[in-house]
């Protein structure tokens, strides 16, 4: 909610007195809810923001499905003039905002300059990108690009390399992995790595558990001796204040469809409304792998780490009570002596 509550202030400041919503998918406030709030409220002209730097047909694309289904069904919202804007890794701001939390970072280390800057982007299954035509590996790469160009401005030319995490299931996803990347440094010779979660704006699960424990963890065992981390980018004011701006600039565009200006570095995807995106970026519909949550029990990373720190503090439980009451199987065995 305090992106909303940032970005609604970063407006009104702009003058643009708007209001701003949050609608997610797998909490709350749940994207109906939102919708609910906005018919309650009267609004007539809407700006889709996805909190994804990069367009996907499995997250912002998702999201887009869902409003689709929701528009379609809705007498209120059929009418109701949209426009999406479906990515912005390529924007001056959000560049400018990674290459400063980028730069802060490396001064850490003791040689800053012999750092390599490991870009750990979320993964999607390979036959999105080959066969359903998502454009995300393609923006990803660019915005990798951009980010080096603008640090290699500043003086800043480490090496740097970019992988996919938070594959599941047994399907092919986008390569190189990030737990196979960092082995293959370490038999490389890399000392020193900075990791930077590039396709995420917030901290969540797959930054404080699956890099910050499991990818640290096995960076460390691979031979790398210092380990950092370019935190998300939260509520950065360069950052926010070119959100607000990327809204401005699609006023214009409610209701209508944009040409897409590839020569001017804009988004690969262009605005449109939700169906006109759907259409052309999503028109085969694949079904979309479930979200992995910190709870779900199964054979995925996270399941895996959390039923082990479970099984270790049953353990550690039995112990306990074994040496304090003097039963138990240990005693049993012969392995505790009797009081």
């Amino acid at each position: 909610m305090i992106y909303a509550e940032e970005l609604r202030k970063s407006l009104w400041a702009k003058n643009v007195p708007a209001k701003v919503y949050v609608g997610m998918r797998y909490w709350h406030p749940f994207t109906e809810e939102a919708i609910e709030q906005i018919k309650r409220d009267g609004i007539a002209k809407l700006v889709v923001l996805p909190l994804y730097p990069q367009f996907s047909i499995s997250t912002s694309g998702s999201s887009l499905r869902l409003l689709e289904s929701i528009f379609r069904e809705d007498e209120y919202l059929v009418n109701m003039q949209h426009t999406v804007i479906p990515s912005w890794y390529q924007r001056e701001g959000y560049i400018k905002s990674m290459a400063d939390l980028i730069e802060k970072e490396l001064e850490k280390f003791e040689s800053p300059s012999e750092v390599t800057i490991f870009f750990s982007a979320h993964g999607v299954p390979l036959a999105y990108v080959e066969e359903a035509g998502d454009p995300y590996k393609a923006e990803m790469e660019e915005c990798v690009d951009l980010i080096m160009e603008e640090l290699e401005k500043r003086r800043r030319r480490n090496p740097y390399t970019l992988a996919y995490q938070s594959r599941v299931g047994p399907v092919e996803w986008l390569k190189p992995y990030t737990d196979d990347t960092l082995i293959e440094l370490g038999k490389r010779g890399v000392k020193s790595l900075l990791a930077v979660p590039i396709s995420f704006v917030s901290e969540h699960i797959e930054t404080l558990e699956e890099i910050d424990v499991e990818y640290k963890e096995l960076a460390l065992k691979s031979g790398i001796k210092e380990w950092g981390r370019v935190p998300a980018l939260g509520c950065e004011p360069t950052f926010i204040s070119d959100l607000a701006d990327a809204v401005i600039e699609s006023l214009p565009y409610v209701g209508a469809m944009a040409v897409s200006n590839l020569e001017a570095r804009q988004s690969l995807v262009p605005l449109g409304s939700v169906e006109e995106l759907l259409a052309t970026y999503d028109s085969q519909r694949r079904e979309l792998p479930p979200p992995v949550t910190v709870w779900e029990w199964g054979f995925t990373k996270s399941a895996e780490t959390w039923n082990g720190r479970a099984a270790m503090l049953a353990v550690l439980v039995l112990l306990v009570l074994e040496v304090t009451t003097g039963q138990g199987f240990l005693h049993q065995w012969g392995i505790l002596p009797f009081r």
